[in-house]
């Protein structure tokens, strides 16, 4: 889930592994820079269609052509999109998850940051799948605006980006629910995550949460059309970007 490759432990990658070799109680601490600790259970990367978020059922039923799934995970997408007869790539930095992909029958795996120049060898896409607030994976806000340069050189004529994120705002409202951040600061959306499985802490890593109207300045001063897909209460958003 980071964006850059690192010699430290790959926690989630083992903890994935863990799951997948029958440790089905294996969770994942997740400390970030702007809540407390949170418990993520591996069993959350394994689900099936019917596990899945309504906002990424209809993700699924968005995709056309050749699919490059980016931050892939335990490849959840890209194997319902197989079974479904489509061409994926299924794509994570994470060691870890790219042998369980392997070990699950993804047919199509490489381990790569998305920034990789030998990320697709030159391959064009119909779709770049991004979901599990897959936007976060460009980290910040200049990693944002850098991969929307980068995707273009992956993306096929009238190709699309399919992406998730949110808008993390209300983490800093007040009890009168006033927003209070520092407005010469970072902006708010841009977190910092560690995650930590049995005694192996992984590397401290970017991730940002855009909120609707950062993403769209950004996708359409990149030269993208805009068009936001589904909404849901929780501030979370599906997205499709596409270039003229």
């Amino acid at each position: 889930m980071s964006t850059s490759v690192s010699a430290a432990p790959d926690a989630l990658g083992q903890a994935l592994l863990a799951y997948q070799h029958g440790h089905l109680s294996a969770t994942l601490a997740v400390h970030s820079s702007v809540a407390d600790e949170e418990v993520l259970p591996a069993a959350y990367f394994f689900r099936s269609l019917w596990e899945m978020p309504e906002m990424e059922r209809t993700a699924l039923e968005e995709c056309r052509g050749r699919v490059l799934d980016l931050g892939a995970g335990a490849g959840c997408h890209a194997l319902e999109l197989q079974q479904r007869g489509f061409s994926v790539k299924a794509v994570d930095i994470s060691p870890g998850s790219v042998e369980v992909m392997q070990e699950r029958g993804v047919r199509e795996v490489a381990c790569h940051d998305i920034f990789d120049a030998a990320l697709t060898q030159g391959e064009k896409f119909d779709t770049l799948l991004m979901l599990m607030n897959g936007i976060g994976l460009t980290g910040t806000l200049a990693g944002l605006e850098r991969f929307l340069e980068h995707a273009k050189t992956l993306l096929a004529p009238g190709g699309q980006i399919l992406a998730t994120s949110s808008d993390i705002s209300y983490l800093y409202e007040d009890e009168e629910g006033a927003l209070v951040f520092d407005l010469n600061g970072p902006y708010y959306g841009e977190v910092e995550y560690t995650m930590h499985y049995a005694n192996q802490t992984g590397a401290a890593f970017h991730w940002i949460f855009a909120d609707p109207a950062l993403l769209q300045d950004y996708a359409e001063a990149a030269g993208y059309a805009v068009e936001f897909l589904e909404e849901d209460d929780q501030q979370q958003y599906l997205v499709r970007l596409t270039l003229p």
